[in-house]
């Protein structure tokens, strides 16, 4: 395993990694949704749209959401009935997350702090996995993908809903001017935290592409693996299952 991992642009040492993404969200967690709209004017709240009917949350299932955060995908899951665990690294985030589901009156929601890599629950305890714009800040990605196959019922169903290369002709141009150049002074208008979104946006472009996302599914152990791009593959929806 090598000593160093991608924070961004920059190689950093693993140990220092959780840390310094942890800083990144405890400082842009209060304004963390309004970003999510100013970057992507809106479109995010379609993606998760798109996300949870992909999902199909039934009455009486249980789903894991790892890196829900402020709630978002749980909002949307829980309307189906199903018994949703929201999980994060990041307390700052699950804290958003509970006033925010105080204030809309969304009871029963689990919340509960997560370490992506090295779940404290149970082997075989949910029906389904849920990952939303979280994966790409995970320092390890391939055991966090060990441990969503490990937590999930024989039969259960992984869903990540990620960033990833578009190869829509020109649009990528256009979308590299615009989230290198223009995101971070977003960030710096709205949130005064030009250097947490520039980080953000370099992430995107360390993570991997929609093939090798694919295959990294696949050897955590997972079967029928899906890529579905949006925008094409600005953003992916990933599936597989356990079988």
């Amino acid at each position: 395993m090598s000593d160093t991992v991608s924070f961004g642009y920059a190689d950093v040492p693993t140990a220092e990694k959780t840390e310094k993404v942890g800083a990144v969200f405890r400082s842009v967690a209060a304004k963390y949704d309004l970003m999510n709209d100013a970057m992507s004017a809106g479109m995010h709240r379609l993606w998760k749209d798109r996300f949870v009917r992909r999902v199909k949350p039934r009455d009486g299932e249980t789903i894991l959401d790892m890196a829900g955060g402020t709630g978002d995908i749980a909002f949307r899951l829980a309307r189906s009935g199903a018994q949703v665990t929201v999980s994060d690294i990041n307390a700052a985030m699950l804290e958003v997350g509970m006033e925010r589901a105080q204030k809309r009156g969304i009871p029963g929601l689990i919340w509960s702090e997560q370490n992506a890599e090295t779940l404290s629950f149970a082997d075989r305890s949910f029906d389904a996995y849920t990952i939303a714009f979280g994966i790409r800040n995970v320092t390890h990605i391939d055991q966090a993908l060990v441990e969503a196959h490990r937590v999930l019922k024989r039969g259960g169903r992984f869903f990540c809903l990620e960033f990833s290369t578009t190869v829509w002709p020109g649009f990528s141009d256009v979308y590299d001017v615009y989230s290198h150049k223009i995101v971070p002074k977003l960030g710096k208008l709205l949130a005064n935290d030009e250097d947490s979104y520039r980080y953000l946006i370099e992430s995107i472009r360390r993570f991997p592409d929609m093939p090798r996302f694919a295959a990294m599914i696949e050897q955590a152990g997972f079967a029928r693996v899906t890529a579905e791009p949006i925008m094409g593959g600005l953003v992916a929806i990933h599936s597989g299952w356990k079988i």
